[in-house]
């Protein structure tokens, strides 16, 4: 091979190289441009899902908001529910022991007029037993 065979070999071998370099090239930047448009993509699935996430976190704020209020207006009607029910308790007790105390003075009434009754019988009895008694011994 002489040095015009070689010369032209050399040239076919750059040329090729150059055309597969041109090739890679051309290749390379087509990755690049399909790395940048899926980076551009998540770049916009990342402000789409950071931006739903604030939402849903607004969203979730407020529901428990929501609660919160509904847990303290419960507490309110509990609350209040209860010092009803102490005061109705309060209430009916001190009825009831009026009701007992009444009761229990009109029993004693009772029970009173019965013992002077029985001690006016006992009395009654006795004079009566005295009376036989001195009838009896003065027949006698």
């Amino acid at each position: 091979m002489d040095d015009d065979d070689l010369r032209g070999l050399l040239d076919a071998m750059r040329q090729e190289t150059s055309a597969a370099h041109e090739d890679t090239r051309r290749h390379f930047d087509a990755l690049e441009n399909n790395v940048e448009r899926v980076e551009n993509k998540l770049d916009a699935t990342a402000d789409e899902l950071h931006r739903h996430f604030d939402v849903v976190t607004e969203s979730t704020k407020h529901d428990i908001r929501l609660v919160a209020e509904s847990v303290t207006q419960l507490t309110e009607e509990v609350r209040r529910a209860f010092t009803a029910l102490d005061t109705k308790i309060d209430r009916t007790a001190t009825e009831t022991q009026a009701m007992i105390k009444f009761s229990h003075a009109e029993l004693d009434r009772r029970v009173s007029t019965l013992e002077e009754s029985q001690r006016t019988v006992h009395d009654s009895v006795a004079d009566l037993q005295t009376r036989v008694e001195r009838l009896e011994s003065g027949t006698h």
